[in-house]
């Protein structure tokens, strides 16, 4: 699919045009739309070709076209998502979810096109944040705050100086942090194995540029678009990317949400509780089949 600033999106579609209802997934920084592949799966198992699926790699990820700097905003991404909404699932219900910066963008997206929510039948906010993201320490309160700057400058200096294969060949740096920030207990090799690759096939602007406009996002307000629509929170007690507080303010400020706290995970639920975040879309979608 082409943006509306000409970018080329790579969106992959499961189940038919015409079905009643389509879910959307949203993935995360620095990954891709693989970031879902334990719920894409798990939701054709259970409800097959009754439904649509709808995964993209956001610009500057995955198989996507990069972007600036200057475009790597949380504001593009929810027209990015709109866009793919009025492409691949024009009509029908809806189920939105989204994984950290994903989450961040379906809230853009209620800033944006308010009107596409009479649509939307659930939503599942999973390891995301409505704003105050500059606060967050990653635990080291001490430190925190200046290491979080310096971690995606550092893997865009790696980004620009060395090549993609010099980086797989040696992945030092991307395994430390992936083991020391993204996950919890246990952590599968395969998943994050996954996650270093996503992390080195990220350009030095998407690191940056996307990290920069975290730092200013407060889409609270946003969040009353989704009063009365079931949605789901769900965040990892030992997620340090997006602490627990984070989760708490998102459903404090929207109408009936649920929130559910996953025993010593971390940042990458859907990769480390698939069955958690898998169900919770079931449980969303089941009513409206």
């Amino acid at each position: 699919m082409r943006t509306f600033d000409g970018l080329r999106l790579d969106v992959r579609t499961y189940g038919p045009e015409d079905a009643a209802l389509t879910v959307l997934l949203a993935h995360c920084w620095t990954l891709n739309q693989s970031d879902w592949h334990y719920q894409v799966r798990d939701l054709q198992r259970e409800f097959g070709h009754r439904i649509r699926i709808v995964t993209w790699d956001h610009r500057g990820h995955g198989d996507s076209d990069p972007a600036t700097k200057a475009d790597c905003t949380i504001p593009n991404l929810a027209r990015d998502m709109g866009d793919v909404i009025d492409t691949y699932a024009p009509q029908g219900k809806l189920v939105l979810a989204g994984h950290s910066i994903g989450g961040m963008t379906m809230m853009g997206l209620a800033e944006q096109r308010p009107e596409l929510f009479s649509r939307v039948v659930g939503a599942a906010f999973v390891a995301t944040s409505s704003g105050r993201l500059d606060t967050v320490t990653l635990g080291v309160p001490e430190m925190g705050t200046f290491m979080k700057a310096q971690i995606p400058r550092v893997l865009a200096f790696r980004s620009r100086t060395l090549s993609r294969k010099a980086r797989r060949r040696a992945p030092v740096i991307e395994r430390q942090i992936v083991r020391r920030f993204l996950f919890g207990r246990p952590m599968r090799l395969a998943d994050a194995a996954l996650t270093v690759e996503g992390i080195i096939g990220s350009p030095a602007a998407t690191m940056v540029g996307f990290y920069e406009n975290c730092m200013t996002h407060e889409r609270t307000e946003a969040l009353k678009v989704y009063d009365g629509i079931p949605t789901h929170v769900l965040v990892g007690t030992r997620d340090v990317l997006t602490p627990p507080h984070h989760a708490r303010r998102i459903a404090e400020n929207i109408e009936g949400a649920v929130l559910n706290v996953a025993p010593d995970a971390g940042h990458m639920l859907p990769l480390e509780r698939d069955e958690l975040v898998s169900g919770t879309l079931i449980r969303l979608v089941r009513p409206h089949l």
